[in-house]
């Protein structure tokens, strides 16, 4: 809870208002120096032949590859890690040394990374060269260097799963997302596993329930006479953040070490007049912005949109959408190059949930739809019924993730659970934590006509034709479905978005609930069809069971917060408490059943989540004993302020100071 003292800093009306205005104060030499320049500056999409070329994938790929006598493509399959690791890693060195790169690093995502880790990866960097017989130096990169490397696993969160004297620690590439390469670095995407293949990293147990829901939806599909060979999820990330003067940045202790502030005076402007919401950028912020852009072009990131948001200083950006892998690769670069690149604009990107207190936070709405390998989008239901044949199989598919939502809410719940998020849920841009999904009234009524017929038939979204009357505008159409802001999870038409997502999490485990949970839905559909039921019966029946947690009304009203928890809506307020159902004999049994996480790893990745809890909690509250000590209380005697205030300022030191020692066994 933010305290109201002007004293300490900068207050938040002078950090937010001044940036506001477009006035740009002249950046220290400490702000100079915080991020040296990787790219020259450019502005976004210079040329359509730059996007891609630091990314080792496609085209670019494949001229270097050629040179080594390997086919067009090739990456596009993953066994070429069997068959041609050399070849591939000398096209790798080739083009690596024809864009200034010298070094490659293992690239990989240890838990609990959000709000402490710089870019939320891990990496050691090694040139790539060796020495001759004559001591001369040969650039070199081995096939078995880029396929796989050795670390010390006991110095990352782990849960115990590893230890000083058990501590190995293992990379391996990951085929399934691109090489890349910023500035003299190449980065090889791995996953990373201990001694035992226990996961140690968000990207494996991702990878896992990803093969779970396409074998799964394979399986039903089949049952339901549409074959394909692959399934996986699509996704793209709507990442929301803060730009604020960087210098001001430096005089919060708050912002620098937690990321949000812990006191101060709220802005007697804020969001009232809703005057922010994509309103012409801000000249300073708009120059940092399509530096980032540029440089994620030629990353090969597809950063599409940009705008600002509802809150002062506040921005969005938003890529294509890609495969889960991939984008979540490419999300937590995004979130890099922003810190980075605001610093060499005098700026500083906070991308905490609830930096301000009283405006909105930020989120990272999780947007998600299943694919097949031929490219159909299964959430789509005519392109579905196109492709199939079939108006049968989107009922059934609904059915199974609503099953889903219902019996594993608390799963959805735990995944977006953090300080910083719990902030924000339940406020004026975040749904609360009560787990329903959003159908809208025309896809609510025809799954409620399929499972009372128990007969599928052609979904044709409502629209409207509305006409202003002026001759200069002609009519024009629209969907008859409003938007649902409030919903934690709406279906947006031929898509679901998760969006009570947090702004700085890596979402591999938002997608790693969301495919296991999907996959066990299709897999109980489809052992009851194989056990000679009905499709449209057994899909009928999980929608009668299921039906409660489709809501389409106002979520942030109480009576309707009430109504739902009588129901028995999964309602989690508490993140500690949600984070603890990782591990509840419920979901390790579903975890364990699709090989997604073990018991071991569910009890370890449930203690590294209550770790990093407690100790961000623990951050901000040794952050602002340290700022009553230094700041407030130097200020009150300096300002020579007599009588009760000073007495009663430190007396509530005493008491404060006292706190984080009960919780946290800290001394002080």
């Amino acid at each position: 809870e933010q305290v109201h003292s002007p004293i300490v800093g900068v207050s938040t009306v002078e950090m937010l208002s001044r940036f506001a205005r477009g006035s740009r104060a002249p950046a220290s030499a400490l702000a100079r120096r915080a991020a040296p320049a990787l790219t020259q500056r450019r502005n976004f999409i210079a040329g359509s032949e730059e996007y891609g070329k630091h990314c080792f994938k496609g085209a670019v790929a494949d001229a270097y590859l050629a040179k080594h006598g390997l086919p067009a493509g090739l990456l596009d399959d993953p066994s070429w890690t069997t068959t041609s690791a050399d070849k591939v890693a000398a096209a790798v060195m080739d083009w690596a040394h024809d864009n200034g790169a010298s070094v490659m690093t293992h690239w990989f995502q240890p838990m609990a990374s959000l709000g402490v880790r710089h870019g939320q990866t891990g990496q050691v960097h090694n040139a790539m060269f060796t020495f001759d017989k004559d001591g001369k130096v040969e650039w070199e990169l081995e096939g078995k260097a880029l396929l796989k490397g050795e670390t010390d696993g006991s110095s990352y969160p782990s849960g115990g799963m590893r230890a000083t004297h058990t501590a190995g620690g293992y990379t391996v590439i990951d085929p399934t997302s691109p090489i890349f390469l910023r500035g003299d670095t190449v980065f090889v995407p791995t996953i990373f596993v201990s001694f035992y293949g226990d996961a140690l990293d968000e990207k494996t147990p991702l990878m896992r329930a990803q093969k779970a829901v396409s074998t799964q939806a394979t399986r039903l599909l089949k049952l339901l006479g549409y074959g394909v060979d692959k399934v996986g999820p699509n996704i793209g990330l709507e990442q929301e953040f803060f730009l604020v003067p960087r210098k001001d940045y430096y005089r919060r202790p708050d912002l620098q070490l937690t990321g949000r502030t812990i006191m101060g005076k709220n802005a007697p402007r804020g969001q009232e007049m809703c005057d922010h919401y994509m309103a012409a950028i801000n000249p300073v912020a708009l120059e940092c912005m399509q530096e980032i852009q540029h440089e994620c072009f030629m990353l090969g990131i597809p950063l599409r949109t940009r705008h600002r948001e509802v809150a002062p200083n506040q921005y969005e950006f938003a890529p294509f959408f890609g495969t889960a892998v991939t984008q979540i690769d490419q999300n937590l670069m995004v979130m890099q190059i922003c810190d980075e690149v605001a610093a060499r604009h005098g700026l500083a990107c906070l991308p905490q949930e609830k930096p301000f207190k009283d405006i909105n936070g930020s989120g990272k709405h999780n947007n998600i739809s299943l694919g097949t390998n031929t490219g159909v989008n299964l959430l789509n239901p005519a392109q579905l019924a196109k492709a199939s044949g079939s108006h049968e199989i989107f009922p059934v598919l609904m059915a199974g993730i609503v099953r889903a939502i219902d019996l594993h809410g608390d799963l959805m719940r735990m995944a977006i659970a953090s300080p910083g998020n719990d902030f924000r849920l339940g406020a004026c841009e975040a749904p609360p934590a009560i787990i329903s999904t959003y159908l809208g009234e025309t896809m609510t009524a025809y799954l409620d006509e399929f499972r009372k017929s128990k007969a599928g038939k052609e979904y044709a979204p409502a629209v409207k034709t509305v006409d202003l009357g002026l001759d200069e505008i002609a009519p024009f159409t629209m969907p008859a479905e409003d938007r649902n802001r409030t919903s934690p999870f709406p279906y947006g038409g031929h898509r679901f978005e998760f969006r009570a997502v947090g702004s700085s999490q890596n979402v591999s485990l938002v997608n790693t609930v969301l495919c296991t949970i999907w996959a066990d839905s299709f897999g109980h559909l489809a052992d009851q069809i194989e056990a000679g039921g009905k499709p449209a019966e057994v899909a009928a029946a999980a929608l009668d069971q299921h039906w409660k947690v489709i809501f389409n009304g106002n979520n942030y009203d109480e009576a309707n917060q009430e109504a739902l928890t009588k129901a028995g809506v999964w309602r989690i307020d508490s993140g500690v408490d949600s984070l603890q159902r990782l591990s509840d004999p419920k979901n390790v049994d579903l975890f364990s059943r699709h090989g997604v996480l073990n018991e071991k790893e569910c009890k370890a990745r449930t203690a590294v989540l209550l770790d990093h809890y407690s100790g961000t909690v623990e951050m901000e509250a040794l952050c602002m004993v340290d700022m009553i000590k230094q700041h407030v209380i130097p200020a009150v005697v300096n300002a020579e302020v007599e009588g009760p205030h000073l007495s009663g300022l430190q007396a509530a030191k005493a008491k404060v100071e006292v706190l984080p020692t009960f919780l946290f066994g800290a001394s002080f």
